[in-house]
């Protein structure tokens, strides 16, 4: 199938995935540096920003979409490329990397390490946005415009929404409305977990510390669940920290992606720089 993306630097290739309603251009903050060090590939997912949904008939499950993840690794020559990813696609990112189908995985503050009352605060505050998002124009307009209603507005999703282009935000809300994938994902992510491991390939994981909607004693989990991989926490991000600390996210992502694939993923914990905290 037809997946949009846009690609921008040369170097490793690395995949961006976005979350459940966003698009690729979520890593707008973070692509230009990335970009510097290396060969950028951000997609939209099936039924996401630009890309078609799913064909009739394919359900969205991880196996599908990892079958389409690994069909455009092949359109586009990649091997096997570093990937990282947000939410969702730090789900996705992680299912990759357990599987051989990557190099490197960075997953920031990734689904699948929820309680199923987390899971579910997660789906009503996805799903209130997006009503939200229904709302007038101008009404709109007026809330992203002053950077105290984007607070309010944007908090359960963002550490520091004043920091963010209302355009942006607008255009964002636009993609979330009307994504035609927002429900089967929601309803497929309700018995998803990960369970894998992750031997082969070095792994890092990073958590917003502002995170209101996949809360950060999911980290711990992921910590148990991966104690090889390499931990960090982003300060003062929320759960989309791209637009919050683009330099940090930018580091991370960097770092993540610059470990060889034979590299134990737990020697890389000690390559963490200033500004970034290891979970404990």
């Amino acid at each position: 199938m037809d997946i949009v993306y846009e690609r921008r630097g040369e170097g490793p290739p690395l995949v961006l995935l976005h979350g459940v309603g966003h698009r690729w251009q979520g890593w707008l903050p973070v692509l230009d540096r990335l970009a510097s060090e290396r060969d950028v590939i951000a997609l939209d997912l099936p039924g996401f920003g630009a890309s078609p949904p799913l064909p009739p008939g394919r359900p969205y499950t991880l196996d599908t979409v990892l079958d389409v993840l690994a069909g455009f690794f092949d359109r586009l020559g990649l091997g096997r490329p570093h990937i990282a990813g947000n939410s969702l696609g730090g789900l996705l990112a992680l299912e990759a990397a357990d599987r051989g189908l990557v190099s490197s995985a960075t997953a920031l503050s990734p689904a699948g390490f929820f309680t199923t009352p987390e899971m579910l605060w997660a789906a009503t505050v996805l799903s209130v946005s997006r009503l939200g998002a229904r709302l007038p124009e101008q009404w709109l307009r007026r809330l992203t415009r002053d950077p105290r209603r984007r607070r309010l507005a944007y908090g359960l999703i963002y550490g520091r929404p004043e920091r963010l282009d209302p355009e942006e935000l607008l255009a964002d809300g636009r993609a979330l409305r009307d994504c035609t994938g927002f429900a089967p994902v929601i309803r497929a992510g309700t018995a998803v977990r990960f369970t894998g491991t992750c031997e082969e390939v070095p792994v890092t994981i990073a958590w917003g510390t502002r995170d209101r909607l996949l809360l950060p004693i999911q980290a711990m989990r992921a910590q148990q669940r991966l104690p090889k991989a390499r931990f960090v926490w982003l300060r003062d991000c929320g759960h989309v920290p791209m637009g919050d600390d683009p330099e940090l996210v930018a580091e991370v992502l960097l770092e993540g992606s610059s470990v060889p694939l034979r590299e134990p993923a737990g020697d890389a914990a000690g390559t963490a720089s200033e500004g970034v905290e290891r979970a404990s």
